[in-house]
């Protein structure tokens, strides 16, 4: 949620800010006049209070002089004054809450450093790496549903009959392959980063924390019964783990980890390819997420961006980083890069991780603080993201980019030793 000091003090700027995302400013326009009004009223109301108070001493003295008449007449006009108090106290707690109805609704304001651009066609590449679209045989050149269906590692078709469209079934070594993608993603990055094993399934109020309420509802999966949300990511829970909390310095930066299933609906997928891993409604991921001070947090940023890379350039797959331009940053992010890895059988380029700055947006919604060392007060920490290993498509990539002449898959050697000892998903008897 953006800062109401900001707004109020340099709205022209936090307008030019949303704009560049390519979005509307009305809504900065209307909570500058219900915050003027509110203010307005917070002023009337104050001195309202400290009129009642001058009378009630002024009602004191009288009783004790024995003018009991003159003080039943100021006893009724403060008694006046007392419902107008009221009144315009319950106006401004609407105020304050169509405020922040509004700012629940409104994104992040992308950093000073993200390209321009209001759509994917304006992300900036920064690197490839591993990639010679002509190093690619035709086996290679297989779809990775094709390649599952063949070796009976992915399962779509009953995936589909269990729970519809845009699920999937991995079995025997899709199964197995799956797994140790997800340790894999765990244990290189437990030298920094707490593990967590959080709940998938949350309130209204932790999903309101990261963004994704009220502004994505329709992506979201939502148990109306008991008004719970499943997780889109677990960066979701994890920001909320110390929501309303005051963190200590020395503290920071606070390193998290978790694996959990994720799950979105992707509503706006219509007319998008769905085949096979390209996009599901259920998978898993391991998120990487910090919070730090806004001071550590540029290092943090690149470090969990590292992260990433490094597990998918240890898995000897062909990747690109991206730059988003501020109309492809998601709402909570200010800046944000992609890494995306190549599916030579699918023949696209698949996303397989967002890293992302929020600044103190989420911070602001899950009132999440931090006491400076040295000074006085609190401040609002930075969060970030990312994930340190989304498993459908890399496992995409991977069974791809290993398939060999006879059919069978070379896996990369950083997986062999949570595989049990298989190196390779042999091919089709």
């Amino acid at each position: 949620m953006l800062d109401i000091k900001l707004i109020r003090t340099d709205p022209d700027a936090v307008k030019a800010a949303i704009a560049r995302r390519g979005e509307s400013t009305s809504a900065i326009d209307e909570v500058i006049g219900l915050d003027t009004r509110m203010r307005a009223i917070g002023t009337e109301r104050d001195d309202i209070r400290a009129e009642v108070k001058q009378i009630s001493k002024q009602v004191g003295a009288l009783h004790k002089e024995g003018r009991a008449d003159e003080a039943s007449e100021l006893q009724a006009t403060s008694r006046e004054l007392g419902d107008k108090e009221k009144a315009l106290s319950d106006e401004a707690d609407e105020l304050h809450v169509q405020i922040r109805s509004l700012l629940l609704r409104v994104s992040n304001m992308p950093s000073p450093d993200a390209p321009d651009g209001l759509t994917e066609d304006d992300n900036v590449e920064l690197r490839v790496e591993g990639f010679d679209p002509a190093s690619y045989a035709p086996h290679q050149r297989v779809p990775h549903w094709d390649i599952g269906d063949e070796l009976g590692i992915l399962d779509v078709d009953r995936a589909v009959r269990m729970s519809g469209s845009m699920f999937a079934m991995y079995r025997g070594a899709g199964a197995r392959l799956l797994r140790a993608l997800i340790n894999y993603g765990l244990d290189r990055n437990r030298d920094a980063f707490e593990e967590v094993r959080p709940p998938t399934v949350v309130k209204t109020e932790t999903m309101i924390g990261t963004g994704h309420l009220p502004k994505f509802a329709d992506d979201a999966y939502h148990l109306e019964r008991d008004d719970l949300w499943a997780i889109p990511t677990a960066e979701v829970p994890l920001t909320s783990m110390v929501a309303g909390e005051i963190l200590d310095e020395g503290d920071l930066p606070l390193r998290l980890m978790a694996h959990t299933s994720c799950y979105r609906r992707e509503a706006g997928s219509a007319g998008k390819d769905t085949r096979g891993l390209l996009r599901v409604h259920e998978f898993d991921k391991v998120e990487l997420y910090a919070f730090c001070t806004p001071d550590q947090a540029e290092a943090m940023h690149t470090e969990i961006l590292e992260r990433a890379e490094g597990a998918i350039r240890d898995l000897g797959l062909a990747h690109r980083v991206l730059d988003l331009a501020c109309g492809d940053i998601s709402g909570a992010g200010a800046r944000t890069y992609d890494i995306e890895v190549y599916a030579p059988g699918a023949e696209r380029w698949l996303e397989v991780s967002s890293v992302s700055w929020c600044t103190d947006y989420q911070a602001r919604r899950a009132n999440i603080r931090f006491r400076p060392a040295e000074g006085k007060g609190t401040e609002f920490v930075h969060s970030l993201n990312g994930s340190g290993l989304a498993v459908p498509r890399v496992w995409a990539a991977i069974v791809e980019t290993g398939r060999q002449a006879d059919g069978s898959i070379r896996l990369p050697e950083a997986l062999h030793p949570y595989l049990g000892g298989m190196t390779e998903i042999p091919a089709a008897g």
